[in-house]
């Protein structure tokens, strides 16, 4: 099978590099960056179907950003992906490709919600208004998806992962996620011998899924999942962490922990966003997740081996 990933040069698409030979199965990838195509351009997007001809798409580009740019380019947020989205579909259709899978995110569920959250709950209000245009283009790439799947029997489907970590990430303290803004800013106090600041009280929970779990789960997804249901991958609500404990676990493997501090007047955010991932184990009950402190003993050591060159 020929199988296509686009933004095949990010943190999930570096993973499934790195993953992608543990299988007994043999495939050709083909590991797509901006520079190949500029997706949200149908001609662009087409022309590069047309000279792949894939037979298989793991649809993992998107127009991402940090609070600011979600907050603040609502419009770009929304158009950009939406074409891209758009363009990725209207292209596996027409090219005849046998199944798609496309990435999803928890933050785009509704801001006001029960939890756990499961795969039923996606539209059931609207998102937070700060990632609105993001949240809704996302949200729509589901219906897309399933609305091929009803009118033309197309194997469209999503899958929505919670907190990602790992190697290859964006370590930019302006735009980062958590975890890679902790192992900067970390890295960052220990060289300077000044404390280590972690903005809140440490309380929130959350459930992070390292990036090579996710990347086996996708292929598997792609290769080996059967239907077309949505699919939340994430560790299970037992293995939800405090933003503490992470922080801990990073500034010990650092030898930094004496100069960890928590600034408590700086805003904890959302409390949790428990994500059930009942429907994850009820098709693929053996899975085994890479503990988090392993996880994150990978991430720092490849941020250290890798910083002058590494997304920062």
């Amino acid at each position: 099978m020929k199988i296509l990933v686009t933004g095949g040069t990010g943190m999930v698409g570096q993973a499934i590099k790195n993953v992608m030979n543990e299988r007994t199965d043999s495939h050709e990838f083909i590991f797509l960056s901006s520079r190949d195509a500029n997706l949200t351009n149908y001609l662009q997007a087409r022309k590069l179907f047309r000279t792949h001809r894939p037979d298989m798409v793991i649809h993992l580009a998107a127009c991402v950003g940090g609070l600011f740019k979600n907050m603040n380019q609502k419009v770009d947020m929304y158009e950009k992906n939406m074409l891209i989205n758009y363009n990725v579909l209207k292209c596996s259709h027409d090219f005849k490709v046998k199944k798609v899978v496309s990435c999803l995110s928890t933050c785009i569920f509704p801001n006001k919600t029960k939890y756990p959250i499961n795969e039923t709950m996606l539209h059931d209000g609207p998102p937070h208004s700060s990632n609105e245009g993001y949240a809704y283009a996302k949200r729509m790439l589901e219906v897309h998806s399933r609305m091929y799947n009803e009118q033309y029997g197309d194997n469209f489907i999503c899958v929505i992962p919670t907190n990602i970590y790992g190697e290859h990430d964006n370590y930019n303290l302006e735009d980062a996620h958590v975890i890679p803004a902790l192992i900067h800013k970390c890295y960052l106090a220990k060289q300077k011998n000044e404390p280590f600041v972690v903005f809140g009280s440490g309380k929130p929970l959350r459930q992070f899924i390292y990036s090579k779990d996710l990347a086996r789960l996708m292929l598997w997804s792609l290769l080996e999942y059967d239907k077309k249901d949505t699919l939340i991958l994430s560790v299970g609500e037992k293995q939800e962490v405090s933003i503490k404990k992470v922080a801990t676990l990073i500034a010990e493997k650092m030898d930094y922990k004496e100069k960890m501090t928590f600034d408590t007047t700086k805003s904890d955010g959302q409390y949790k966003k428990t994500a059930s991932n009942k429907l994850l184990l009820k098709q693929y009950p053996n899975f085994k997740f890479v503990d988090i402190k392993e996880g994150l003993d990978n991430t720092i050591q490849w941020f250290i081996d890798n910083y002058d060159s590494c997304r920062k």
